[in-house]
């Protein structure tokens, strides 16, 4: 039986690449801007929705929010393929139209 050769290789602690660290500051950035973008679809979704719901109930809603354009469709990725028809690089959101907005199930 042979013995087991001791390992030479140091283990690192830590990220694997630390210069793609993103500063706090960023962070926080990023999490603004979501959260305001986030509050646009919604005040869209809001006023929106109620004659929306009475004929197209559980249908995908996508909205662009610097414009306030939304496009429906039953399907999702054909209401995503209309909104990235008219806005190929815009931020976009995805709701249901029905009293949540949510689109699934927890």
């Amino acid at each position: 039986m042979r013995p087991k050769a001791k390992s030479t290789h140091n283990r690192r602690q830590g990220r694997l690449f630390p210069e793609f660290t993103i500063p706090p500051e960023e962070l926080a950035r990023q999490k603004t801007e979501k959260n305001a973008r986030y509050q646009r679809y919604r005040e869209i979704f809001d006023k929106v929705s109620p004659q929306l719901m009475e004929a197209h109930y559980n249908w995908f809603i996508v909205i662009e929010a610097n414009s306030g354009d939304y496009f429906i469709d039953p399907h999702e990725e054909i209401a995503i393929e209309k909104a990235r028809q008219k806005y190929p690089s815009g931020m976009i959101g995805i709701m249901r139209l029905n009293e949540t907005g949510t689109c699934g199930k927890i």
